[in-house]
């Protein structure tokens, strides 16, 4: 579920003693993080849905989709990695989902699952080959953390993102205000581009008590 850095991990982040996501919050480009990612792809989901771990986010943020968006439209997985957020959204109902991601290799475990109806390599850190307002719904999971995606995504979520539609993203709490995230959503919100509906802390790696904002807006 990686792009291209944001602000390195603090010393103290928790990372619940795998080595993989311990190298994941300090990238430094985008051809490691291609490179990590396709290393990790065959393990990932299950390294991160262990005892230690409990990686609860990608459910939550289809709760967050279904609640404010409904799962009828077409929605767009940015950094889908191997699909699970795809999944829990298909499990909901939806029916048309779009993927994208740096690494292939999280890509070809995402095809694996059958949810997506289109599947490409992207840097969310850039501007999307998509035209705007292509989405009812845009989802961004586990990738605006450390060393990925940095804050200025919002502004492309918006763009691809249908009038009235949503984006619904999480966003490490410990970056939130420090990386730029709140300052660029109060940004958005402020020129009238965004609705603010929720910024809610919640569970994100629960296991490892590592928590994100579960960033909801509506665009205008």
């Amino acid at each position: 579920m990686a792009e291209t850095p944001s602000p390195a991990a603090p010393r103290d982040t928790n990372t619940a003693g795998n080595p993989l996501l311990d190298r994941a919050y300090a990238l430094a480009d985008a051809d490691e993080a291609r490179a990590l990612y396709d290393e990790w792809a065959d393990s990932y989901d299950d390294d991160l849905s262990d005892d230690s771990q409990g990686y609860v986010a990608p459910e939550l943020a289809a709760a967050a989709v279904a609640d404010a968006a409904g799962v009828d439209g077409e929605i767009l997985d940015a950094g889908c990695g191997t699909g699970l957020v795809g999944v829990a959204l298909a499990s909901r109902g939806a029916r048309t989902i779009d993927g994208v991601d740096l690494s292939p290799g999280m890509l070809a475990k995402a095809k694996e699952t059958g949810v997506y109806r289109r599947l490409a390599p992207a840097d969310l850190s850039r501007a999307l080959p998509v035209p705007a307002d292509a989405y009812d719904v845009v989802v961004c999971v586990g990738t605006l953390t450390h060393g990925h995606v940095g804050p200025g995504a919002f502004g492309e979520f918006v763009r691809l993102a249908r009038p009235g539609g949503v984006i619904v993203a999480t966003v490490l709490d410990d970056i939130w205000d420090s990386g730029g995230y709140r300052a660029e959503v109060d940004r958005l919100a402020q020129m009238a581009m965004v609705e603010v509906v929720s910024t809610d802390l919640v569970d994100y790696r629960k296991a490892a008590q590592v928590d994100a904002r579960m960033v909801v807006l509506r665009v205008g």
